[in-house]
């Protein structure tokens, strides 16, 4: 059967499964009961599952929440229906999962990587929002499958079952990562210091959605990944009454003002894109005390990994000279970071040339530059690095609202389409 047709033929199963991802969404390193279905039907499958510490290095995963958070989050995914085995064996911040099927030696070992967690977004409740409309709208406060992971976690599935069902004169080896903690680029960078990436091949991730003008298209690279890294800086001052004795405070929220004002302040670097971004900052307790703590959640881009260093270095010494001038202490802690990705171009082409055949997409562009960052750049490295090739592809879809707003929403037709791209990729490489 040709992968058009299984699509087809299971595509009411594959709309079910998304709608179900995205109803209980999960953030990063809490992705508890996803991993455990997506885990689940893996098994069902009769792929080697690895999960957990076995693909983890734990000491290399970034911006976990705390211990309670995790106990929570695990508790509510058992009563959602999640195996409480398995929930124990990804507990506590190892939610990523391997699946690998084995078809010969005398083939390519081949990957698809595909992220799992949600946004920290309220989903929309507007009766032209189709999952408030269709019933499937997030049942989880301030989370939401705001950035299309619900789709990536299906069109992961669908291509492992159309591999289990149809592996007859494959060859080589075929691995699906389903990787945790993508937002704010937290997760790659712990599997693939675990080595999970050493033996492949060839590299593919992809990402649905970006812009509504790429609907029904399929971008097959994208060169435009910023290197980023995320940070907390945190002042600590001296609290006093505002009235009484303002002589004797250090004021952290002044410092953390000066601080603000100041990094928007970086000059851009002339070798390429360069971005910094003040997110949250919070202080003070009351109106009439001095603040004695401030906090500023940041982030830095770059085009290129030694743009963005340029820029986390001005950053580190303007936080530094804001905590001097008002007299506090402060620390910074990183809270995830990826390099910028690089592309085989050779393999994007190929692509390319397999995709355009099948008449499902308006165009197959040959690279589609959306500006972002993305941590499967850490995957795309460490197989280039190692002698294989990588590309990251672009699946387009008339997108209703932009990436992380609550009425953000795919056309699943463009999700089971892409189903049919991995499924013929995989099929092209592993024959």
């Amino acid at each position: 059967m040709s992968v058009k047709d299984f699509v087809q033929q299971r595509r009411d199963d594959f709309i079910a499964l998304r709608r179900d991802f995205h109803m209980y969404p999960e953030p990063a390193w809490l992705e508890y009961r996803s991993a455990a279905k997506v885990a689940e039907k893996l098994i069902a499958l009769g792929y080697d599952v690895s999960l957990g510490a076995e693909v983890l290095d734990l000491d290399s995963r970034m911006g976990l929440p705390s211990e309670d958070v995790m106990k929570a989050a695990m508790a509510r995914a058992m009563d959602e229906g999640a195996d409480p085995e398995l929930v124990e064996k990804m507990g506590y911040g190892k939610t990523a999962i391997v699946a690998t099927m084995k078809f010969s030696d005398d083939g390519p070992v081949v990957a698809f990587r595909a992220d799992m967690d949600s946004n920290d977004v309220i989903e929309s409740k507007a009766s032209n929002h189709t999952p408030a409309k269709n019933g499937f709208r997030s049942r989880h406060e301030k989370a939401m499958h705001a950035c299309g992971h619900d789709t990536h976690m299906t069109m992961g599935l669908g291509l492992a079952e159309y591999i289990a069902t149809h592996k007859e004169g494959l060859k080589g080896t075929i691995k699906i990562i389903f990787q945790p903690a993508e937002e704010g680029v937290r997760g790659a960078k712990a599997m693939v210091k675990a080595g999970v990436v050493d033996d492949v091949d060839l590299m593919f991730g992809m990402h649905i959605g970006f812009n509504e003008q790429l609907s029904n298209c399929f971008a097959c690279s994208d060169h435009g990944f910023l290197a980023t890294t995320k940070l907390d800086a945190v002042f600590h001052g001296y609290s006093s009454h505002a009235g009484g004795s303002p002589e004797k405070a250090q004021n952290a929220m002044l410092a953390g003002c000066t601080a603000v004002i100041n990094l928007q302040a970086i000059a851009r670097h002339s070798g390429g894109a360069s971005r910094m971004n003040v997110g949250v900052f919070e202080s003070g307790t009351g109106r009439n005390v001095t603040p004695d703590v401030a906090t500023l959640k940041l982030e830095t881009r770059g085009a290129t990994t030694e743009i963005n260093d340029y820029m986390i270095e001005r950053t580190k010494t303007i936080i530094k000279g804001a905590a001097e001038m008002h007299d506090c202490t402060f620390e910074i802690t990183k809270q995830g970071e990826t390099p910028a990705g690089r592309i085989s171009d050779d393999l994007a082409r190929e692509v390319q040339s397999i995709i355009e055949p099948l008449g499902i997409f308006k165009e197959v562009p040959f690279d589609y530059s959306g500006g972002g960052s993305e941590d499967c750049a850490y995957f795309l490295n460490r197989v280039i690095d190692r002698g294989g090739r990588a590309t990251y592809m672009v699946l387009g879809s008339a997108i209703k609202a932009p990436h992380h707003n609550p009425l953000f929403d795919i056309d699943e037709e463009d999700m089971l389409n892409g189903i049919v791209a991995l499924g013929t990729i995989a099929t092209h490489y592993l024959k």
